[in-house]
């Protein structure tokens, strides 16, 4: 019914992580999905019901068809009957190109254009989405850290700090956040542990930073993981201290 076509800037490996990423699919697109709650998944794909804008469920299989192929297939639901076929064509170490088919079954030959029209917006928007997470992910992945501990950062006096709160900062080549909590100024990793995601732009709440990639929640205080019992936990962040005698505010890398 219709075609999309289009260079992706980011590795044939990246793509394929993210194909098999079924929990972003709320959290990145969340103008476009509203939940998720998964069925099962293996190396052949996974399955899922999802939910959508109106309230409404679907559930949907995604499938590998083949080393450069994948479908997913809507088998209840709003649009129920139809198959998306993505063909994968890596073009270098950072590029790969899409083809997307959109098969949607009864649709009149008059409504036809228009519904392609309506999947291609859609899929330009998610695959925007994507491929700015895989390039950061890249990006964040080559990233050498220092060896040696970097000098503290003097971050400007008390009451300055306190009024630009939240903001990011760089220190040793690692980002980091510094925010209030109970009035008290924390540093917390703008990197999340899971995926790399930017944590420096999620929403703070209670003492808590949730990742905007996949909804995973960590404590910026002692960096655990706040909704689920799990080992993964926020990489140590610098120290914020406040010099008695001048009022002002140092970041101090932890050791």
């Amino acid at each position: 019914m219709a075609v999309y076509e289009r260079p992706i800037h980011a590795s044939i490996e990246r793509v394929w992580e993210n194909v098999h990423d079924w929990e972003h699919l709320p959290w990145l697109h969340a103008g476009s999905f509203e939940k998720i709650e998964l069925i099962e998944s293996g190396d052949w794909g996974w399955r899922a019901r999802i939910g959508v804008s109106g309230d409404r469920e679907m559930l949907l299989e995604l499938v590998l068809d083949d080393d450069d192929r994948y479908v997913s297939r809507t088998l209840e639901g709003p649009g129920a009957g139809t198959e998306i076929w993505t063909t994968l064509t890596p073009k270098g170490a950072d590029r790969t190109d899409i083809r997307v088919e959109f098969l949607v079954p009864d649709i009149p030959e008059s409504a036809a254009s228009g519904v392609g029209a309506g999947f291609t917006k859609l899929y330009t928007k998610l695959w925007d989405e994507d491929e700015a997470m895989m390039q950061r992910r890249t990006a964040l992945l080559a990233r050498e850290r220092a060896d040696e501990a970097p000098p503290p950062l003097d971050l400007g006096p008390e009451d300055e700090v306190r009024a630009r709160a939240p903001f990011g900062v760089e220190l040793g080549g690692a980002r980091y956040r510094v925010v209030l909590v109970s009035g008290e100024l924390v540093a917390h990793s703008a990197v999340c542990p899971h995926w790399l995601g930017p944590l420096d732009e999620g929403e703070l709440v209670d003492g808590a930073v949730t990742c905007p990639w996949h909804g995973y929640r960590f404590d910026v205080r002692s960096g655990r993981r706040c909704d689920a019992e799990s080992p993964m936990r926020l990489p140590p962040a610098p120290s914020v201290v406040v010099d008695a005698s001048s009022s002002r505010v140092r970041l101090t890398a932890a050791r």
